[in-house]
């Protein structure tokens, strides 16, 4: 059985609550990714996403605003050892595409929902083609 360790995402990208909005957007543009976890320390007291990016958006102007305005608070977290299987069921039950993974209360990686269909489809691949 597939662990989330064995798939998760390493490279984080991590940001403070009081960082700009906008700030927060562009690193995530340019590290092309969909998700940034926001810390407080070493604690996951946020994360924020593409979603939350374009909902700040759509109410208009976001100059002066920052991550803590728009970030989900104390998101769901998974350890590393948790099944694919029992993230997924997470992740669409909860309605999510990210999930941080932590371990002994400290950030170490996170997964997405793109991670989690790249093992369906690798075990859905013919065999000896």
């Amino acid at each position: 059985m597939t662990t989330i360790r064995e798939i998760m995402s390493t490279t984080l990208l991590t940001v403070e609550a009081t960082t700009s909005l906008s700030d927060a957007a562009a690193q995530m543009d340019g590290r092309h990714v969909g998700a940034a976890l926001v810390l407080t320390g070493d604690h996951v007291s946020g994360i924020l996403t593409e979603r939350d990016v374009l909902r700040a958006v759509a109410t208009g102007p976001v100059e002066g605003t920052n991550v803590a305005a728009w970030m989900t608070r104390e998101p769901e977290t998974i350890d590393p050892d948790t099944t694919t299987a029992s993230a997924a069921s997470i992740m669409i039950h909860g309605g999510f595409r990210h999930l941080p993974v932590v371990e002994d209360g400290k950030p170490v990686g996170i997964v997405s929902i793109r991670d989690l269909m790249r093992v369906v489809l690798d075990d859905e691949a013919p065999r000896g083609v």
